[in-house]
């Protein structure tokens, strides 16, 4: 066989063995990822292109909403830069104090009073009218009690975050199949082999339901409580940069805050779906 035999067969064998068979394998697993991706952000992708055209093509006032491009400029101009860098820094230390607090003391007490119900009735009507009660309505409270520094900014964020993680808690022990309660006490378990193996694996599920609403609402009330006196912070940068009408800036200040809060409810779903894998949750 000559040469030129050779090397056309052989790249016959070449083009068969890879083109064909790479190509369609890639466009078939394209064809079912996209229907997916586009049936969960297609929404999310439409409202941003037609804002986007709206303002460049002034069907509402560029002046009150800005273009994304422009919201995406400030947003990496004051990254880049470091201007927000250290807001950025003061926020999450303010929510995560109040986040990590409401964990210790919401979660230990909802497990008692979701297996006391002694304590549970002599607890529940207090807490549900504190429950009631604005943590907004009540800051000026706390700025009276713990003055405007960083005491009382973090104590009304604790205060909003710590009834979703205490309310979840207390249903998920109450959602405690009780025949499984009753199936371990009939192979001879004690109440804290029971509370171990049964009734704190049973209410994780919903432990993580209070989570990830505490964790929004610890980035909401982090706004509220950064808008007043407070010279740092994203909710402070906000109000600034609307009073000197840099309305790019506060934009880019409000998608931070929602990429944020997008941040820590993938953090807690994984974390979910590592811990309760049986569950299989949806994020």
């Amino acid at each position: 066989m000559s040469y030129e035999n050779v090397n056309s067969t052989l790249g016959a064998d070449f083009r068969l063995t890879n083109g064909p068979r790479a190509t369609p394998a890639l466009i078939t697993r394209l064809n079912a990822l996209l229907p997916a991706f586009f049936a969960r952000y297609g929404l999310v992708l439409a409202f941003l292109a037609l804002w986007q055209v709206s303002s460049t093509q002034g069907w509402v006032n560029p002046s009150v909403f800005p273009p994304l491009d422009l919201i995406l400029s400030a947003l990496w101009g004051s990254l880049s830069s470091g201007a927000l860098l250290d807001d950025i820094a003061i926020s999450l230390q303010r929510a995560g104090i109040a986040f990590a607090a409401a964990v210790v003391i919401g979660i230990p007490l909802g497990l008692v009073m979701g297996q006391a119900r002694v304590i549970e009735q002599a607890l529940d009507p207090l807490l549900q009218f504190f429950r009631q009660t604005s943590a907004l309505a009540l800051y000026p409270v706390f700025i009276l009690l713990l003055g405007l520094g960083e005491t009382s900014k973090v104590f009304v964020i604790f205060w909003a975050t710590l009834f979703p993680i205490l309310l979840s808690t207390i249903g998920g022990v109450k959602e405690v199949d009780t025949k499984l309660i009753e199936m371990a006490r009939t192979y001879g378990a004690g109440r804290l082999a029971i509370f171990r193996r049964v009734v704190l694996p049973a209410s994780v599920p919903a432990i993580f339901v209070g989570l990830r609403l505490s964790a929004t609402t610890a980035l909401l009330l982090l706004i509220a409580a950064e808008m007043i006196g407070a010279n740092k912070g994203i909710g402070f940068q906000v109000m600034n940069a609307q009073y000197n009408f840099q309305i790019p800036l506060m934009f880019a200040a409000i998608l931070l805050l929602a990429l944020l809060g997008l941040l820590a409810n993938a953090v807690l779903v994984l974390l979910q779906r590592k811990l309760c894998r049986w569950a299989q949750p949806n994020a």
